[in-house]
């Protein structure tokens, strides 16, 4: 089974930028489509961003297409998001996982707050 530990949230102003990671322990997860995910207060938890395995297709939600860049290092079992020109609205906590069931167990995930 895969364990997913994120890191790299943050509080943040309007306009700025924080680059989110996800190490994965264990095997598969060079072999999967993996996602962020992001839970806002109150709200259901929502795909934002996924990455295929080779030719690693990308698909953004339209809420952050053009600011968020998914990307992977399969050598390292690692992923990554970079997020620039971050928006109050993106205030949430990320999270990683597979893009498509069944889910790894959901890691911890990490708090992005974007305020001024």
């Amino acid at each position: 089974q895969v364990q997913l530990v994120e890191s790299g949230g943050g509080l943040v102003q309007p306009g700025g930028s924080l680059g989110l990671s996800c190490a994965a322990s264990g095997s598969g997860f060079s072999s999967n489509v993996m996602g962020w995910y992001r839970q806002a207060a109150g709200k259901e938890r929502e795909l934002v961003a996924s990455i295929a395995t080779r030719p690693w297709t990308r698909i953004y939600a339209d809420s952050v297409k053009g600011r968020f860049a998914i990307s992977r290092d399969d050598a390292k079992n690692t992923l990554f998001l970079q997020m620039n020109n971050l928006k109050p609205e993106d205030t949430a906590v990320y999270y990683c996982n597979r893009a498509l069931v069944p889910y790894y167990t959901w890691g911890q995930g990490t708090q992005v707050t974007v305020s001024s």
